[in-house]
């Protein structure tokens, strides 16, 4: 279990992300047009998961904003937007903000990858909710940058995660 903070507060996920060098967990996750995703849909490319509680925070939503940014310059690179939002509110933000270098991707149905990633808030007023955390995985699978940021408050460390694909 990652311990970490929400507003200040001790809360802890249901596990620890994958760990780096390892193979990334499979997963299905359901798109925007309500479609489902699974890890090998992105076989061959390098993907930033960017993983967030909910795309209304403001937070959450910076982290969009900027990985959409960045997204745009990265050759065979793709950003995966994954929260336990309805596929609808994310499509709203999306097309709101005229964001279109990052893939959402939803968690509702099942809730596996917020277990099988360890990134599950066990704990506090977002229980069952996805903790904010980055996992970078190479265009073999394999998991080359994890993130769990320890204040959910506060945005991830995007230079870190960009490094990570050099």
């Amino acid at each position: 279990m990652a311990n970490i903070t929400l507003g200040g507060n001790p809360a802890t996920t249901v596990g620890n992300l994958p760990e780096k060098g390892t193979k990334a967990p499979d997963f299905k996750l359901t798109t925007t047009d309500l479609s489902d995703k699974t890890l090998a849909d992105y076989s061959g490319s390098r993907l930033i998961l960017n993983i967030f509680p909910s795309v209304d925070t403001g937070v959450c939503a910076q982290s969009v904003r900027t990985f959409n940014e960045k997204a745009s310059s990265l050759e065979n690179t793709k950003v995966l937007c994954i929260s336990k939002d309805l596929p609808f509110a994310m499509a709203r933000f999306c097309g709101a903000e005229g964001l279109d270098d990052v893939v959402n991707l939803s968690d509702y149905k099942t809730g596996d990858f917020g277990n099988t990633y360890g990134v599950a808030f066990k704990d506090s007023a977002f229980e069952t909710l996805l903790s904010r955390s980055i996992v970078v995985v190479d265009t073999d699978g394999t998991i080359v940058h994890t993130e769990q940021v320890s204040e959910t408050g506060e945005e991830p460390n995007y230079q870190a995660a960009l490094d990570a694909l050099n």
